[in-house]
């Protein structure tokens, strides 16, 4: 497996999970039906700091050894940030059909990181000479 295309694809969707986040918290309350919740938006805004700095991070580490020892905490981080997500939204699309397709391709998103990185932590990198 290819980490650096899962790196670069997952810090993609993250930083644009993240800029969305940050800049368009009171469009994205009104999407959601909360209206203009300062509060709300004020999380919105800090959830999408933390999409960035995590997209950022594996950014930062998409050219490095990934999988067995190497970089398991980054790994660790993305398979639970990937896995707990991919469950609760799995689980809300499972509960209701009637969810809004962005929540569906992003069950199928967040399960295919997931997927991703579980395959990362359990197997050794492809060491090459």
């Amino acid at each position: 497996m290819n980490t650096k295309i899962v790196m670069i694809l997952s810090a993609l969707f993250l930083a644009v999970a993240g800029v969305g986040l940050m800049f368009f918290p009171q469009e994205i309350n009104t999407y959601i039906g909360i209206g203009s919740n300062k509060y709300f938006a004020l999380v919105i805004q800090i959830l999408g700091g933390l999409y960035f700095g995590f997209a950022m991070i594996n950014w930062m580490a998409k050219g490095t050894l990934i999988g067995g020892i190497y970089n398991r905490p980054l790994v660790i981080g993305n398979l639970a940030h990937f896995f707990i997500g991919g469950i609760a939204l799995v689980k809300a699309v499972l509960a209701d059909a009637n969810m809004p397709v962005v929540v569906w391709v992003l069950a199928g998103i967040y399960s295919l990181f997931a997927i991703l990185f579980g395959l990362l932590f359990n197997r050794h990198p492809n060491v090459q000479a």
